[in-house]
């Protein structure tokens, strides 16, 4: 099993980031916009719809809201393993850390699923904590 680990920085409070982290239903318009165009909240699921057009099943493993930690398993074919964890951390100065962490099997997914990582942080690094929940 490969664990890939990615971290970014962001100008924006934990709180704020955590916020959106943790709306497990927007992630198309909170986290990610554009790298995910839609999001479809099924029991226990959501179904994500990336802007290459792959659509893909996440399940919800939970929440820690203390922890500000959120964890979440992709089902795909070509992936007998999958797990990831988000966590938000407080940097302090209104500034926060995301740690993104994926563990894979097979290993030879690995560098495909980093790429994808790569790809959502860096939008993310320019939205999170800066789009409101919808009312």
């Amino acid at each position: 099993m490969t664990s890939i680990i990615k971290q970014v920085t962001i100008d924006a409070p934990a709180d704020a980031v955590w916020d959106a982290v943790a709306d497990f239903g927007a992630v198309h318009r909170r986290f990610a916009p554009g790298f995910v165009t839609n999001v479809e909240l099924i029991p226990g699921a959501r179904m994500v719809t990336f802007g290459d057009g792959q659509v893909v099943k996440e399940l919800f493993l939970g929440a820690d809201h203390d922890a500000r930690r959120l964890a979440y398993s992709v089902r795909i074919p070509q992936l007998s393993h999958h797990s990831a964890s988000f966590q938000v951390v407080d940097e302090g100065a209104g500034r926060s850390r995301l740690v993104w962490i994926a563990d894979v099997l097979p290993d030879e997914m690995a560098p495909y699923i980093a790429g994808r990582m790569d790809e959502g942080l860096k939008v993310a690094r320019e939205t999170l904590g800066r789009v409101p929940a919808e009312a």
